[in-house]
């Protein structure tokens, strides 16, 4: 009975020992995003640390809050931490030669995840995410299209404005709404219907950038929105509400999809009447996968690794987006 307890007495040890050791040669990665209270990122950022410690990594998690000093002393710290890899999303691309540079004397992977930065010798970081210029397009397509079905540009007794949200200091951003733009006047919108609300990507900041903007335009009656993401236009539509804007009179356009579909899974009446679906969790696993490749398997990370979009509605959103998506929307299963 004796030589049995010590016999199981051993095994745990053992069991013991080679767990601190998993534990001990499992490479830390570290995820780092611009806004870690957004739901996007915070999807993404949860996917990242799931898909890490799947594959037998450990993973970490760490909000900018927008501050490039920020950013940069985070991933400063992650390499004194002893991360093996770093997947961020800067809150200002200009930070890219500094983090790069850092991550690169240190021997340690590091890929852009939705804004794609350059090294220190002006080379493109190893980027995940979403293709910008596309995804532009798509939001613009769909605005144009519900343009035409408005009838509102052959309504004489209608005067259409157009309100873009837009950060002029991402190029991601930049890609977005310029594409969305130019479908738009592809169905006959012109330049003095368009009006740019620089905002820094934020709701709140979006929303009082937009106020001014639509007080000094009061002949318009009218609006279309698009921006840079859902937050974005979500801001707008917040301006556009308390200027006593009609929902009915207003075809806004997200990007994004995860502040679009809330009054939709409410059924309550919205601007919000079309949004691209991205998923945070696409992103975040993949970027996972990504470093796991090329810090354990020694993979070369590809220069764009994209993830999928899609166009969805107040029909059709239930059938598109996935299920945690839809719970973070207020679905109930």
């Amino acid at each position: 009975m004796k030589r049995l307890v010590m016999i199981v007495l051993v095994a745990v040890m053992l069991f013991s020992f080679a767990s601190t050791v998993m534990a001990e040669d499992a490479p830390l990665f570290i995820a780092i995003n611009k806004s870690a209270d957004q739901q996007y990122f915070i999807d993404l950022q949860t996917s990242f640390i799931a898909k890490a410690e799947e594959l037998g990594a450990t993973a970490k998690k760490f909000d900018a809050k927008l501050d490039p000093a920020l950013g940069v002393s985070l991933v400063n710290d992650a390499i004194s931490a002893g991360a093996k890899g770093i997947a961020i999303t800067v809150p200002d691309q200009t930070i890219g030669p500094a983090i790069a540079k850092a991550a690169h004397d240190a021997g340690i992977v590091l890929i852009a995840t939705d804004d794609s930065i350059v090294d220190e010798n002006g080379d493109p970081v190893p980027f995940v995410g979403f293709d910008g210029k596309d995804m532009g397009k798509k939001v613009g397509e769909a605005a144009a299209k519900l343009l035409e079905e408005s009838g509102w540009l052959e309504d004489s007794s209608i005067k259409v404005g157009v309100l873009t949200g837009e950060i002029q200091t991402l190029s991601v951003i930049v890609d977005r709404t310029d594409a969305e733009k130019e479908e738009i006047k592809k169905v006959g919108v012109t330049d003095d219907m368009i009006f740019s609300v620089p905002y820094t990507g934020e709701t709140l900041n979006a929303q009082d950038a937009a106020g001014p903007i639509i007080t000094a335009n009061p002949d318009i009656t009218h609006w279309v929105v698009f921006g840079g993401n859902d937050e974005g236009v979500l801001g707008i539509l917040n301006a556009l509400a308390t200027a006593g804007v009609d929902p009915d009179n207003v075809i806004g356009v997200g990007l994004g999809a995860y502040e679009a579909c809330k009054p939709w899974a409410a059924d309550t009446p919205s601007g919000f009447k079309a949004a691209l679906f991205i998923s945070g969790l696409d992103v975040g696993a993949t970027a996972a996968e990504v470093l796991y490749n090329a810090v354990v398997n020694g993979e070369e990370p590809p220069e764009f690794s994209i993830a999928p979009t899609s166009i969805v509605t107040p029909e059709t959103f239930k059938d598109l987006m996935d299920s945690i998506s839809l719970e973070n929307c207020g679905v109930k299963n």
